[in-house]
């Protein structure tokens, strides 16, 4: 048995299929679920040792999921939408939580939250959905730093030896991967706007 898509020769053309049930279409619907069982450890158990292999289990899949896409040509159209919401929500998600539970400041989630804001209503305001953009190398860095830093976050509230290491270790990776998502959010704002304004130049063109 294999999965849709699944064999295909590395080195062929790459291809947006309109395939669903892909391995990294799985690997992102549980990324999707390890949200809500990360936000039950932390608020209702207080289990941050979990929560902390939760979070490794999920950034892990992000790195999976990309890596098979391209390695077995199993690229899909579902995939280029539901990969970087599955990002935003896991970040987000777990912001909160981790905010709600003292762990993490509200400037931190502050940070998060405006550059995402302004793309989720520019992308509204020029194609009322997600502007299926392809995902820059820095919004790759990014998600990827912080992805690493918030668990290594979580470890150092454990009674385990350097946790004080392990702290300021997350910070300078969170601190990048904060200024990595800044930087991210302006190239994709003026790519929306590029592409905006091209749709609707080829619409006023066709009337």
């Amino acid at each position: 048995m294999r999965f849709i898509g699944a064999g295909s020769r590395p080195g062929q053309p790459h291809v947006d299929h309109d395939l669903v049930f892909t391995v990294p279409n799985l690997l992102t619907v549980l990324r999707f679920m390890g949200v809500p069982l990360f936000i039950w450890l932390v608020l209702a158990e207080r289990e941050y040792g979990f929560a902390v292999l939760v979070l490794a289990i999920m950034g892990s899949t992000d790195w999976v999921d990309g890596y098979v896409a391209r390695r077995f040509n199993q690229a899909s159209k579902l995939g280029r939408v539901m990969d970087p919401v599955a990002d935003r929500l896991a970040l987000l998600s777990v912001a909160i939580t981790l905010v709600i539970a003292g762990v993490l400041q509200w400037w931190y989630l502050a940070a998060l939250v405006i550059p995402d804001a302004m793309l989720l209503a520019m992308s509204l305001f020029y194609f009322h959905s997600h502007p299926d953009l392809p995902v820059s190398m820095i919004g790759k860095t990014r998600t990827a730093l912080l992805l690493l830093g918030t668990p290594l976050l979580v470890l150092s509230k454990l009674d385990i030896p350097y946790a004080d290491t392990y702290f300021v270790v997350a910070w300078i990776v969170l601190g990048l991967g904060l200024i990595g998502h800044w930087v991210a959010a302006y190239n994709y704002f003026w790519a929306i706007r590029r592409k905006g304004k091209m749709l609707a130049a080829d619409g006023g063109g066709d009337s």
